[in-house]
């Protein structure tokens, strides 16, 4: 059975119940505003990237071809191929609401979970401009506060936070990094 929000984000032409957790984070931080550029790793079916293209030129990558979106360049591939994430442009803002394909079992899920938000992040030093922002899904477990002291080690403000469109059951958490700092790391 899909929730009100799976059925209003239809409703809305949005693909996902995801673009609401995007647009709330949005609100709460403003890490799109004044954006030029966005990387949406892990983007289908493509409901964060029609939110991002609201405020900036959207270049969106996943394993699944994601169908047209005006303003969003939709690239298939693997983000964890390094020639592939060599080639993406610089970007003001990343965004990765990948997840691994759940098993059922609690902690391999969540440091795949782990993995994936570890190689959104390696992607991100490489290719954010100075002062830039990652914003990162990821499963709460072992190694979160791990993860969480390695995107503190090069951004000036860090928060991980849970959407109030996400279900309370769900185990994720969002990780808003803002302010860009190679230096720190």
């Amino acid at each position: 059975m899909k929730d009100a929000h799976t059925v209003r984000a239809k409703r809305e032409g949005l693909r996902a119940r995801s673009a609401y957790k995007l647009e709330e984070l949005e609100r709460k931080y403003g890490f799109l505003k004044g954006a030029s550029r966005v990387l949406d790793l892990g983007a289908w079916p493509g409901g964060w990237s029609i939110v991002a293209s609201r405020f900036a030129e959207v270049v969106a990558l996943d394993l699944e071809p994601i169908d047209p979106i005006p303003g969003v360049r939709c690239l298939v591939g693997d983000m964890r191929d390094e020639v592939l994430a060599e080639s993406l442009p610089a970007v003001d803002v990343v965004l990765c609401d990948a997840a691994p394909k759940t098993t059922g079992n609690i902690e391999k899920d969540q440091y795949d979970s782990v993995v994936l938000a570890q190689q959104a992040l390696s992607i991100a030093r490489r290719k954010l401009l100075l002062g830039g922002s990652f914003v990162c899904k990821v499963f709460q477990g072992e190694e979160f506060e791990d993860f969480l002291a390695e995107v503190r080690s090069c951004f000036g403000f860090v928060k991980a936070t849970k959407p109030p469109t996400s279900r309370k059951e769900s185990k994720e958490m969002y990780v808003v990094a803002m302010r860009f700092a190679p230096q720190r790391s």
